[in-house]
């Protein structure tokens, strides 16, 4: 046993020490060809290893990387690794998978699909290849349909050692950028897949029991990303499916066979409501302008209208200023509105009264009162704040500020 921590070699590790391992032998997987390295226990007579991950170095040593859990271990102590079984399971469920996949895209894709990458860990599966357009979701469903029938197949799944002209001949997919000895392993499923592989399998395609595509999409010119999940982990997403459309059916009070056409129907409802009240909002800023006598106050002989108005968004409060402006010809104006959660100010002065009042005064004495701030042309000035609920407050302030 040889213990490492920091890059340096030391003689004994203790409970809490994040520590490296390196074994005689070991029946870990070291992370290699896309599939994560193995997790688990490393014990000796005095204390516990818990293994996180397992990796190999430039020079071929496997190296156990983990934590003392309990007691602790010397350099030379004899050990017994147990492998999480689980975890190498679920992670050969996944790789089994990836072949398959592979051999799916081909099929159903085409023969120019080639594998550019790959990960594979307990959790799920990514598999990177080459193809030149988005694929539809018809052809997702029968790539996924073909997985799945590989599955219930259950097809054995075969390794074996041959020379890699030999293996090549057979008709194993190997990968372009790897690195292979003149002797392969080569993984074979029936006789839709062979690939030259040294990673760990399920005994049969059935072990992996349910396969689902999580996501596709690009992630270079010309290379496409698959996700997925096998098992369990498939299972869960199909639970939580069922859950998010039975929940979805209820709130509408209908059949999950309705869901598509009752959600098309609100969308629908909420797009005439939306064109409804923009309607109205404009009908009542209308509305507003012509009863604009009504709002008119006067200061020292001058024309002031300050008020609040309902927009739909904030270009409206520009464009009601200006018609505000025409209509009153000689005098102050300042409009207030909430929008999104802000509050929203313009001020106009008529260019006659420039030289009296500055709109930048007006809108800048306002906006401290909404929190914000803000400023302009001496004939129009703009401001925003975030507090809202003191608008009315800030629109009195104009009156303050001329008298």
């Amino acid at each position: 046993l040889i213990i490492v921590r920091d890059d340096k070699e030391i003689e004994t590790a203790k409970q809490g020490d994040t520590i490296e391992i390196v074994t005689a032998a070991t029946v870990f997987y070291a992370e290699s060809g896309g599939q994560a390295g193995d997790a688990g226990k490393i014990e000796s007579k005095n204390g516990i290893i818990t293994v996180t991950d397992t990796v190999k170095d430039p020079a071929g040593l496997f190296i156990h990387k983990g934590e003392v859990k309990k007691g602790e271990v010397k350099k030379g102590d004899s050990v017994a690794l147990k492998v999480n079984v689980q975890k190498r399971q679920e992670t050969a469920s996944n790789h089994t998978a990836t072949h398959i996949l592979h051999s799916a895209l081909r099929k159903i894709i085409g023969d120019h699909v080639k594998q550019a990458g790959s990960l594979v860990t307990e959790a799920r599966l990514r598999f990177d290849f080459t193809h030149f357009s988005s694929i539809s979701n018809k052809d997702i469903q029968a790539i996924e349909n073909e997985v799945n029938l590989r599955i219930r197949e259950n097809h054995p799944v075969k390794t074996e050692e041959m020379n890699m002209d030999d293996a090549v001949k057979a008709g194993a997919t190997a990968l372009f950028e790897e690195k292979y000895g003149d002797v392969v392993r080569v993984v074979s499923q029936g006789t839709f897949s062979r690939e030259l592989c040294g990673g760990t399998h399920t005994k049969q395609s059935g072990d992996i029991g349910l396969f689902r595509i999580l996501s596709e999409g690009g992630i270079a010119s010309g290379v496409r990303r698959i996700e997925a999940v096998t098992g369990k982990a498939a299972l869960d997403t199909l639970h939580k499916d069922q859950y998010l459309i039975d929940s979805t059916a209820n709130l509408l009070k209908g059949a999950k066979e309705d869901i598509v056409t009752k959600v098309e129907a609100l969308l629908t409802d909420k797009k005439n409501l939306e064109k409804e009240l923009e309607s109205l909002k404009a009908k009542m800023a209308s509305k507003s302008i012509e009863n604009m006598d009504d709002d008119v106050r006067a200061v020292n002989g001058v024309k002031v209208i300050s008020k609040r108005v309902e927009i739909e968004n904030p270009s409206q409060l520009r464009d009601l200023a200006d018609k505000f402006k025409t209509k009153i010809g000689s005098g102050v104006i300042l409009l207030g509105a909430e929008s999104n959660g802000k509050a929203l100010l313009i001020s106009i002065v008529t260019q006659d009264l420039t030289k009296e009042f500055k709109a930048g005064d007006i809108v800048k004495t306002a906006a401290k009162i909404v929190g914000g701030g803000g400023g302009g042309r001496p004939d129009m000035a703009q401001a925003g704040g975030t507090k809202p609920e003191n608008l009315d407050k800030a629109l009195e302030s104009v009156f303050k500020t001329m008298s």
